[in-house]
């Protein structure tokens, strides 16, 4: 297979090799990208110590990763498909770099804010990238394969932000840590350049169906987004910040024990995104598609996170790992919605359900700091107030299933639900 305009022709080489090369620049910046989404969680007893942040605050310094990341998310599916992925992420990356300079650098609250805001505007490609290069260039089943790989790349980038990072920290400092990882995401700029075929830029499809519009009508769009805002994004909101609040403020552990619980919470994720990489091409040919998956699977993460809530003081590490892997059948909604939807318009609509699901994140990890605030300010003490929090996402979460199982029985629902 030919790339045309390509720094590489796909037909010298194995197409295996070729892929895994591709896939391997894309995931070495997603690693980082992903480190840096979740390293507030390990940092925020630093960051509290040495700021001052009470919750609400160090909910919005996480928060403010994804307003940057979400704030690229349109201009971004429209770049993607005019300008390509490879172009588009190295121009990003760039941002990310100086993002990650100014965290270094920063003095005050503010300063944080806004430098982790650019971090999250650098990294907002780092995903939608390759997933809509795979698009055009691959199979169906390779792209199913790769996107769950890519996510287990992202755990364990997660995973490299609690234990690794909480080692780091008394040799490099939290600014030496950010120093380190701009100059990881400039060597990856490297890769990319080097191993990513280059690209052919291409003209707006014509008419109506290009704009955002007819993507947020589409039907399977319509019956995921709800999920994907409360549940896909709360799971991430947990996973790189209230986990480890939880875990020190409710269950009373050490910041290194917590660090321990959240190593442990991302090597489940890893390994349950490997494992789903190898079974997705298998259960699509045995007639399991994402909508069916999402509507089997999802109940069972709504039956962990209310017996997460209710254990309270007694849902350690283990209990809320089992949440995010049952969470994990929501992940393929993304795929889900890249694949309906022509090559020409896939970046759109990626980026949009990507927009969708980091707002979430955003609405989520301030959400929960908000209502723990509130909570401690009405009398209740730690364990109240973060199981009243957790209560209104499990609340909104099964609003939003319930939502899209209503949605999925439309006909036109289930005209998309094999594409």
């Amino acid at each position: 297979m030919n790339v045309p305009g390509g720094s590489m022709p796909m037909a010298a080489v194995p197409r295996a090799t070729v892929a895994a090369t591709i896939f391997l620049a894309f995931a070495f910046t997603y690693f980082l990208s992903a480190l840096l989404r979740a390293v507030t969680a390990t940092l925020a007893p630093v960051f509290s110590q040495e700021m001052g942040l009470r919750a609400g605050e160090l909910g919005l310094l996480a928060g403010a990763y994804f307003v940057g990341f979400a704030s690229l998310q349109l201009p971004l599916g429209r770049a993607l498909d005019r300008f390509g992925p490879r172009r588009t992420l190295l121009w990003l990356l760039s941002l990310a770099v100086l993002g990650c300079m100014a965290m270094a650098m920063a003095g005050s609250l503010a300063g944080l804010i806004a430098a982790r805001a650019l971090v999250g505007a650098g990294v907002a490609a780092c995903l939608m990238a390759p997933l809509t290069l795979f698009r055009r260039l691959f199979s169906p089943a390779f792209q199913l394969r790769a996107h769950s790989w890519l996510l287990m790349t992202g755990s364990l980038g997660m995973l490299a932000s609690t234990l690794p990072v909480q080692w780091l920290l008394p040799v490099l400092g939290w600014r030496g840590l950010f120093w380190s990882v701009a100059a990881l995401l400039a060597l990856g700029m490297v890769l990319l350049a080097a191993a990513v075929p280059r690209d052919v830029p291409t003209a707006p499809a014509a008419g109506p169906s290009a704009g955002y519009g007819a993507i947020v009508r589409h039907p399977l769009f319509v019956a995921m987004a709800p999920l994907g805002f409360w549940l896909y994004g709360g799971m991430i909101a947990v996973q790189a910040l209230w986990a480890g609040p939880w875990l020190t403020r409710v269950v009373g552990q050490t910041p290194g024990e917590a660090a321990q619980g959240l190593f442990i919470i991302n090597l489940c994720m890893l390994i349950t995104f490997a494992a789903w990489g190898l079974l997705m091409p298998r259960l699509v040919q045995r007639g399991w598609s994402a909508p069916r998956l999402m509507t089997w699977g999802i109940p069972l993460a709504l039956g962990l996170l209310l017996l997460n809530i209710v254990l309270g003081a007694g849902a350690g590490a283990a209990h809320w790992a089992a949440w995010c892997v049952a969470c994990t059948a929501v992940s393929v909604s993304q795929p889900a919605v890249g694949a309906a939807f022509p090559a020409a318009q896939a970046g759109r609509a990626l980026s949009a359900f990507n927009l969708v699901i980091f707002s979430g994140v955003f609405a989520v990890q301030w959400g929960v700091g908000l209502l723990v605030d509130a909570g401690r300010a009405a009398g209740l003490d730690d364990v109240r107030a973060f199981q009243g929090a957790m209560a209104a996402l499990a609340v909104c979460s099964t609003l939003s299933y319930g939502w899209f199982v209503w949605r999925m029985r439309a006909p036109a629902a289930h005209a998309d639900n094999g594409r």
